[in-house]
C-alpha cells in the first residue's frame, strides 16, 4: 500500500454521498507497498479501506480483481470484500482514476513467520485456491514467464550499477527458465502476491488475507513457488526447510499436489524470484519523487535467485517426505 494520490475533504465527501455510509470521521493514508493509493477510512457506519488505482494497475482488469474478492468472499473465504454504492457499483472515480471501497480487515502481519505461520499460510492459500474454482472471469499473468526477458531488457544497465557482472547472469537464468518453464499443470485462480504482509493472523492463526491485485489465471503451484520464496526465507538469506515443509504440508492438508506440481517446484521457484527480482528492479528508480512509499529492494529476491541457481532441488525439501 502508498499513497500517490491526496484526496481533498470535499473530494471524500463526494464519494460517500453515493454510498449509506454516513459521514467520514477519520482518513488516513497508508504507506505500505507500492502499487496503489491506499487510505484507512473511519465513516459513522464503520471501517473501510479506500483504494485509488495507479499506473501499474490497468482499468480494464479492475472487474476481474474486485468481482475475484466477492466471489471469495461469498464462498467464505475471508478476505477485503468490496463495498458497493446504492445504485450497487462496486468500481467510482476520484480524480479521473478508478477507486474502490473494500471492507475493514483485523488482524496483524508478521514480519519473522514461524514454522507454524508457514503450515497456516499454506493450508490458507489451498482454500483460497478452492474457493476460486467456478469463478468466470479469467485474466492471464501479464508478470508470468513470457514477460521477464522482455521487462529485463529495460533493466539490464540498472542491473549492472546494482551489482556487476549480474546482467549476464539473469539473462543466463532466463534462458534457463524459458527452456525448461513447465506446462499443463494444474490452474486456476492463483493469487500471485501471497506475501507475509497480505495476510492477516491473530493468535498465530490465519483471520484474512488482501491485496489480489496481481490475482490471475496461472498453475496452482506457481502459487505455492511465490509463497514459499517469500515465506521460508531467512533474513540472512537461507532457506528455511523446516518452514518450506510446514508451508506444503499445510497446503497439502485441503489439496493433494500431484507428482507433476511438485516436481515442478524448483523451477517455478526460481521464476517466482526472478518475477519479483525484476519488478523490484524497476520500481526501485521509478518510484516517483515525493510518494509517501517505500520501494522494496531488489537485492533481497537477487540473493533468492542466487540461492535457488546453486542449489536448484532445495524446495523440494519443502514436500512432506
Amino acid at each position: 500500500m502508498a499513497v500517490y494520490t491526496d484526496i481533498s475533504d470535499e473530494e471524500l465527501a463526494g464519494l460517500l454521498a453515493d454510498y449509506d455510509l454516513g459521514a467520514a470521521v477519520g482518513f488516513k493514508g497508508v504507506a505500505e507497498g507500492i502499487e496503489n493509493s491506499n487510505f484507512l477510512l473511519e465513516t459513522e457506519a464503520g471501517r473501510y479501506f479506500l483504494t485509488v488505482y495507479e499506473k501499474r494497475v490497468a482499468p480494464e482488469d479492475l472487474p476481474f480483481f474486485l468481482g475475484l474478492m466477492q466471489w471469495l468472499a461469498r464462498r467464505g473465504f475471508p478476505c477485503a470484500t468490496p463495498i458497493a454504492d446504492r445504485e450497487g457499483r462496486l468500481l467510482k472515480t476520484l480524480r479521473g482514476k478508478p477507486c474502490a471501497l473494500v471492507s475493514y480487515l483485523s488482524g496483524l502481519s508478521v514480519r519473522r513467520p514461524t514454522a507454524a505461520h508457514c503450515r497456516e499460510a499454506g493450508q490458507s492459500l489451498a482454500w483460497l485456491h478452492l474457493a476460486g474454482e467456478g469463478f468466470a472471469m479469467r485474466r492471464e499473468n501479464d508478470l508470468g514467464q513470457a514477460a521477464w526477458a522482455p521487462l529485463f531488457s529495460t533493466l539490464k544497465d540498472q542491473a549492472e550499477a546494482l551489482k556487476p557482472g549480474l546482467a549476464a547472469t539473469i539473462d543466463g537464468d532466463l534462458e534457463k527458465l524459458a527452456a525448461g518453464w513447465p506446462k499443463g499443470l494444474p490452474e486456476g485462480v492463483i493469487h500471485a502476491d501471497y506475501f507475509p504482509d497480505n495476510v492477516f493472523f491473530q493468535a498465530q492463526r490465519f483471520v484474512a488475507a488482501f491485496d489480489f491485485y496481481f490475482a490471475c489465471t496461472d498453475s496452482y503451484a506457481y502459487d505455492i513457488a511465490v509463497a514459499l520464496n517469500a515465506w521460508c526465507f531467512e533474513p540472512g538469506g537461507d532457506f528455511n526447510i523446516t518452514a518450506a515443509r510446514q508451508l506444503v504440508a499445510g497446503y497439502e492438508t485441503r489439496r493433494p499436489l500431484s507428482d507433476a506440481e511438485r516436481a515442478a517446484l524448483p523451477i517455478l521457484a526460481h521464476g517466482a524470484a526472478m518475477r519479483f527480482f525484476l519488478t523490484r528492479l524497476h520500481d526501485w528508480e521509478a518510484t516517483p519523487a515525493g510518494a509517501l512509499v517505500r520501494p522494496k529492494d531488489p537485492l533481497e529476491y537477487e540473493r533468492k535467485l542466487a540461492v535457488h541457481r546453486a542449489s536448484p532441488d532445495l524446495v523440494l525439501f519443502g514436500a512432506p517426505a
